[in-house]
């Protein structure tokens, strides 16, 4: 029996699902039920009428899954596999920014850790950080935690004051003007869409500046035979399988390792074992479920 033979048929037993980010291995993508967003991704766990969900991707989505869902078991099958920019906010230096400004609202990115979300006013996501800080009723607003981030939204809101955390995330942060014009001077008629984690100079020189699902949208809609994509490369499996009419390039072939340690042998091990179950602590759990879930009726934003 094939390893994916296996997979499937440990999925089908153990009454589990599996869920993989865009940014995962092309092989993981193909075994998984679902494949999408951080935003998607936490809709579609909500919903499922399941007890077991292989959760592929990164910790601060798994523990975003594990308190939307007290009833589910929420499964990690690599528990290395984190995200350094969630990292790159410390607690106490947090509790000591809000101690000093009282009546600013925390608005933190889904890629944070459950410590920093349940010191939050509210998430957001890529898609609807704009509409996000709009919606809060405070004139100030500290972003958590990534900068390129917070820079493209101060883009849009002009009637707020907005500190930024100096965070970033390191996939992203790399691609530089560079890359993407080695791509342009030999694509010259190609569509630039790249995400809002990039550099401000990057954003600057694109045609559309997009989440992954956004990306995907544009995929559909463009008219253009050849995109240069300005996020982690493997959302160009995804791209190449739905829209398989156009040809996709990544400036600086961005790739994140984190979300590579998960593998087929470990997605199947853990549908053998059920395990490992990620927990939270219940009072944080409680604490950080209230900004994700003013972040989901806020919606997608434009998208």
């Amino acid at each position: 029996m094939s390893l994916i033979d296996s997979i499937n048929g440990f999925k089908e037993e153990n009454d589990a699902v599996i869920v993989a980010h865009n940014y995962q291995a092309g092989e993981i993508q193909d075994i998984a039920d679902f494949v999408g967003d951080s935003f998607g991704l936490a809709k579609k766990v909500t919903g499922l009428d399941v007890k077991n969900v292989i959760f592929c991707g990164v910790e601060f989505m798994v523990e975003s899954a594990v308190i939307l869902n007290p009833d589910k078991n929420i499964i990690h099958p690599e528990l290395k596999a984190g995200c350094p920019m969630a990292e790159m906010v410390d607690l106490d230096d947090l509790l000591e920014y809000k101690q000093k400004n009282p009546n600013t609202a925390v608005v933190s990115y889904v890629n944070t850790k459950a410590e920093t979300k349940a010191e939050s006013a509210i998430c957001c996501t890529s898609s609807n950080a704009v509409k996000v800080v709009e919606s809060v009723d405070e004139p100030k607003v500290l972003f958590v935690p990534d900068k390129n981030l917070g820079h493209y939204i101060t883009r849009f809101v002009k009637d707020k004051e907005v500190d930024i955390w100096d965070g970033f995330c390191g996939t992203h942060d790399k691609i530089t003007l560079d890359d993407v014009q080695q791509l342009v001077d030999k694509y010259p008629d190609a569509e630039i869409v790249v995400h809002p984690e990039c550099r401000p100079e990057v954003v600057d020189m694109a045609d559309y500046t997009e989440s992954t699902a956004g990306i995907l949208r544009r995929a559909h809609e463009s008219d253009k035979n050849h995109m240069i994509i300005g996020t982690e490369k493997e959302m160009g499996h995804r791209l190449k399988k739905e829209v398989p009419d156009k040809e996709y390039h990544f400036p600086g072939n961005p790739t994140c390792q984190n979300m590579k340690k998960i593998t087929l042998e470990k997605v199947l091990k853990s549908l053998e074992n059920l395990e490992p179950i990620v927990t939270v602590d219940e009072e944080l759990a409680h604490r950080a479920k209230k900004p994700l879930e003013r972040m989901v009726r806020i919606g997608r934003g434009n998208e």
